[in-house]
């Protein structure tokens, strides 16, 4: 079966953070209720880092930690946004938050909930999917 394959694009509020990713057309995007997700609307596109690139803003990206301190979290130091990090189930790819992508190129999207305020009980079963 031949894949759709689309770059996506996206920015920060303040556009001085740009980055694109190339994926299939069709977009699994992780709905978690962990505290951090939850108070941003956070909506994880999770996709390996081989297909995400940073356009513009390196210099104006600010990481923060917090918990076990494997995520980083990058947000424009700017506006503030998160457009992009490095989540602790998943550190060899990048999550994008899909509020963040240009919305001409997203056609199919699947959400998948997941308990993140049970993160250890749940991440398992995620991971493996």
């Amino acid at each position: 079966m031949i894949k759709n394959i689309i770059t996506h694009t996206g920015s920060c509020h303040c556009k001085q953070i740009q980055f694109e990713a190339i994926d299939e057309d069709r977009i699994e995007v992780l709905n978690c209720s962990c505290s951090i997700c939850s108070i941003t609307n956070y909506k994880h596109y999770v996709i390996p880092k081989s297909q995400f690139t940073l356009l513009k803003g390196k210099n104006l990206l600010s990481t923060y930690k917090f918990n076990t301190n494997t995520a980083k979290h990058m947000f424009c130091k700017k506006c503030g946004i998160k457009s992009f990090y490095i989540p602790r189930s998943h550190p060899d790819y990048i999550s994008i938050n899909i509020n963040c992508i240009n919305s001409d190129t997203i056609k199919n999207i699947k959400i998948i909930n997941f308990d993140g305020k049970n993160w250890s009980k749940n991440i398992d079963n995620l991971v493996k999917n």
